[in-house]
């Protein structure tokens, strides 16, 4: 079953490789969907099998190396049917 997360994540997740680190990591997981830079936050939607789209809900709690996340906040929808992962500006 697809699922889709629209998530926010907030923090020190700018200047620390958070949406290439995030990119990467969705598409190892095979999901779908897009990053980008929203103010100083970073924003995401990720599609794919549930399993899936809560492991990378959970690697955003942590982030990559240099960053500091303080929150997460997750919107379930209804999946839109992507492709591929990219990152947008």
């Amino acid at each position: 079953m697809t699922v889709r997360a629209h998530v926010v994540v907030s923090g020190r997740v700018q200047g620390v490789y958070f949406r290439a680190s995030a990119a990467e990591e969705a598409r190892a997981l095979g999901l779908a969907g897009w990053v980008r830079n929203a103010g100083d936050d970073v924003e995401a939607v990720f599609e794919g099998p549930r399993p899936a789209v809560e492991r990378m809900i959970e690697w955003c709690h942590t982030g990559p190396a240099h960053a500091s996340v303080e929150r997460v906040e997750v919107e379930w929808g209804e999946p839109e049917g992507l492709t591929g992962f990219g990152i947008r500006s």
